[in-house]
């Protein structure tokens, strides 16, 4: 299939460029950014910042407007857009029958939008069905959460199926690729941490409920927790790690039930084979010192959630550390593995 990439020259869309080279089922055809990029050569407009060679098909590739006119030729399009400008622009390509992947906020809580994570709530997809962007539904948009929402809705999903939340208390830490380029400067985050992130927290909790919540026809049905986040910026590069302490509506009789709610949880897309899906989705660390994003979040193509220190509360029931990779299960790499879902769920053809 043929993809285009809008904001195609950050660092979400530079990550979408990465991960797509050699993709089974996706090539890319078209890339967009802000009209100051667009006519350039890529090479020309783009700071690459990723570790790998700028690919040579793409060096050359001329950069488009953000118009769906220019993007004809694709079958859909990921967003890799800043949340000022991805509202109106995703809204253009749906209508004009353009699927669109979307990394942004813009839409997350919109009640006919998925927000998706395929592990998780596969079965969102059908909110497709009652988007109204074009009259024959060929024009569309899904979401994936925010890139600590990612960690959380996914270490939480054996604890809710087995248990039931009641509430939760959480801290993060963040890496700073999570704040795109240039990104924190320098003398805030070198030997530092930050203990506030604008506009990170008040996300977590109702991101969490949505993807956590039943679909019942066309009506989601949100599980109904208070969640209490702090969001800080920590000096790594790659890897959200968040600390979380779970009250549980029913209390498990020891923490090796809690350990066995993780093993003998059934992932619903195991049979899919879809090509960006881990083979393991959770790796539950037995060592006290792990997991640590330095040594843990490229596993599985930094496609895994990472779960430690799993144990029994003297507050609440459960902790547990988390951590998976930020900018590709929390970002580029998660809509990718959206996109291959919504192949073989029929949405994208």
């Amino acid at each position: 299939m043929k993809v285009g990439i809008l904001g195609a020259t950050g660092a979400v869309g530079q990550k979408f460029i990465r991960l797509l080279q050699g993709h089974p089922w996706f090539e890319i055809e078209a890339l967009g950014a802000s009209e100051r990029s667009a006519g350039k050569k890529y090479k020309q407009a783009a700071n690459w910042i990723e570790d790998v060679v700028l690919p040579e098909s793409i060096k050359e590739m001329t950069v488009k407007n953000c118009e769906p006119s220019e993007f004809s030729t694709v079958d859909f399009v990921f967003s890799g857009l800043d949340s000022s400008v991805a509202g109106e622009i995703e809204k253009a390509f749906a209508t004009a029958g353009i699927p669109v992947i979307s990394n942004a906020k813009n839409y997350r809580q919109n009640p006919t939008v998925p927000l998706l994570i395929p592990e998780i709530n596969p079965d969102h997809t059908e909110l497709i069905k009652t988007q109204n962007f074009t009259k024959d539904g060929s024009g569309w948009i899904v979401t994936n959460p925010n890139c600590v929402a990612v960690p959380l809705s996914i270490s939480l999903k054996p604890l809710h199926d087995a248990f039931g939340i009641d509430s939760l208390i959480l801290t993060t830490m963040q890496a700073v690729s999570g704040a795109g380029y240039p990104g924190v400067a320098s003398l805030d985050i070198l030997g530092n941490v930050v203990p506030y992130i604008s506009g990170e927290e008040p996300k977590v909790g109702p991101e969490t409920r949505k993807l956590l919540g039943t679909l019942e026809g066309t009506d989601l049905i949100r599980p109904e927790f208070p969640v209490q986040a702090t969001a800080t910026r920590v000096p790594t590069i790659n890897g959200h790690m968040i600390s979380a302490t779970v009250k549980l509506k029913n209390t498990p009789a020891d923490i090796e039930e809690v350990k066995a709610a993780y093993t003998n949880w059934k992932n619903p897309i195991a049979n899919l084979k879809l090509p960006f899906a881990p083979k393991e989705l959770y790796k539950l660390h037995e060592e006290e010192k792990y997991p640590q994003p330095r040594l843990h979040a490229d596993w599985e193509n930094g496609m895994q959630l990472h779960l430690g220190r799993l144990r029994k509360a003297e507050v609440f029931d459960v902790s547990f550390v988390a951590m998976a990779h930020n900018t590709i299960r929390g970002a580029a790499g998660g809509a990718i593995l959206n996109a291959e879902l919504l192949v073989k769920k029929g949405f994208l053809k």
